[in-house]
């Protein structure tokens, strides 16, 4: 409608890359226009240029993200398929030989970590943040709190986590993280509802505002699990829209669309669905979605592996980037980076270079998918293994 000067109104102006405080102007034209109050929204945090050099800095070319935020049951879960006991020595020395590993920041442009990884060190007394810094890869930082019921909903969860996150954000930026993680879950056997569909979308969207207001580039997480025995039509409907909605919410929110990066799952068909999907079919209905969706001026869409195997992942992203996209198309792996790792391992002091290697193999093949430019010859049997886990929680 156009802004008539002579009436008394109330109008917002800007876009929904701002966030912030609104400013009151007043302004008068003659004297029987009367006095107009135009409302601004300006940003009241000053991380904006470092936010979007953050986010660049991990959207770079052939490079990704290594996601190492297990919490401490889960880490244990992987530890105990090797035969070592869940407690934080274990963990220090598995994580620490990870990020030790001689040229990873090639490949890996940031690593998502544990709270207790973000303040622990190594054997050595190096901080893992320095060690981190020291391969040009960003420190990341799980902080959600984990999945939880919905009340009301048709047994479907929530995530929890937004209570004290702001002082959280803010104590995780002075250890040294610059991007954040949070992760919640839609279930497509469970509904999804509208409930489930709608807190999701609010939650990521809080989270994102209050990461960027403290100087973490917030990684938006809505998980569309592999569970079910649907179709790809289907997970394609589903997934459009979960990310609809939680655009809808990150506008209302104010969030700085160039200072994040998504997460999101690739589409396929349900994991138990009689007939499976080639890496061509994904590409193209994973690409339709996010075409659909997500705007341009997100800098990086840095895709879970859901539980594929690392070979399927890796041939999945290869796919994608065939062909020009409007966004940095690449990964955040954990169990599709870690798995040939831990069996390479075998929590043996002597194999941890060994490991080290399987690690930098599957970091180049999923650098060179960044790229478009992988191929599966000559893969191990052992990378060609499903991963999934129903009911996945991390």
């Amino acid at each position: 409608m156009p802004l008539s000067l002579a009436s008394n109104k109330t109008v917002t102006l800007g876009k929904p890359g701002f966030m912030g405080k609104s400013v009151l102007q007043k302004s008068t034209t003659s004297s029987s226009a009367g006095r107009q109050n135009v409302r601004f929204a300006i940003r009241a945090a000053g991380y904006d240029a470092e936010l979007v050099k953050t986010a660049k800095t991990i959207a770079s070319p052939g490079r990704g993200i290594l996601a190492i935020d297990e919490s401490n049951a889960t880490c244990g879960l992987r530890l105990s398929s090797i035969g070592l006991e869940n407690n934080e020595t274990n963990r220090q020395l598995y994580r620490q030989l990870l990020l030790e590993t001689p040229g990873l920041g090639e490949y890996i442009s940031g690593a998502i970590l544990f709270e207790e990884t973000l303040y622990q060190s190594t054997t050595k007394g190096k901080k893992m943040v320095d060690v981190l810094a020291e391969q040009k890869i960003v420190p990341g930082i799980k902080v959600d709190k984990g999945l939880v019921s919905l009340p009301g909903s048709n047994n479907e969860s929530w995530c929890q986590g937004l209570d004290g996150l702001a002082s959280r954000t803010a104590a995780y930026y002075k250890q040294g993280a610059r991007f954040a993680k949070w992760r919640t879950v839609v279930s497509i056997p469970n509904g999804p509802s509208e409930l489930a569909v709608q807190e999701a979308a609010w939650g990521l969207a809080r989270y994102a505002a209050i990461c960027q207001d403290n100087g973490l580039v917030p990684i938006v997480e809505p998980e569309v699990l592999l569970d079910g025995a649907h179709g790809i039509d289907r997970t394609l409907a589903v997934a459009e829209k979960v990310w609809s909605t939680t655009f809808y919410y990150l506008a209302q929110n104010n969030v700085l669309f160039e200072g994040i990066l998504l997460k999101p799952s690739m589409v396929t068909p349900g994991n138990e669905h009689k007939e499976k999907a080639t890496p061509e079919q994904i590409a193209h209905y994973t690409l339709t979605m996010l075409k659909r969706t997500v705007p341009p001026a997100v800098p990086g869409i840095m895709f879970l592996s859901g539980g594929q195997s690392e070979v399927e992942a890796t041939l999945n992203l290869n796919a994608m980037n065939q062909s020009p996209n409007p966004w940095h198309v690449s990964f955040s792996y954990a169990r599709a980076l870690q798995n040939s790792v831990l069996k390479a391992w075998k929590g043996q002091p002597e194999n941890v270079e060994a490991a080290q290697k399987a690690l930098l193999i599957r970091a180049k093949a999923n650098s060179l998918a960044q790229l478009g430019k992988y191929s599966a010859e000559g893969e191990a049997e052992e990378a060609k293994k499903g991963m999934f886990v129903k009911g996945y929680t991390y």
